[in-house]
């Protein structure tokens, strides 16, 4: 199975929704063949309990960098507010 496919399909089990195709495919990070993704979906729904038994909690460190990465909007935010209100 194509790994983009797999991690798309533990991405939705992490969420609790159930992978169908349609959904499978808007959680990929690329383009994959409509085939592929058919054939991992039916992989799923023939032995869902494989599947859920692979899934992996979001680590901590995707979760420290998105929180860095909103810190830095923030004050830049806080920045470009700065600057509208010296100009008023």
């Amino acid at each position: 199975m194509n790994p983009v496919v797999f991690e798309a399909i533990k991405a939705l089990l992490a969420q609790n929704k159930i992978p169908t195709v349609a959904l499978t495919k808007s959680m990929l990070s690329e383009p994959v063949p409509m085939p592929m993704i058919i054939a991992a979906v039916s992989q799923y729904k023939n032995n869902p309990e494989a599947f859920k038994n692979m899934v992996i909690e979001p680590s901590s460190k995707t979760s420290q960098q998105k929180s860095s990465q909103l810190d830095r909007i923030e004050q830049k935010l806080d920045k470009l507010l700065a600057l509208l209100e010296a100009k008023k």
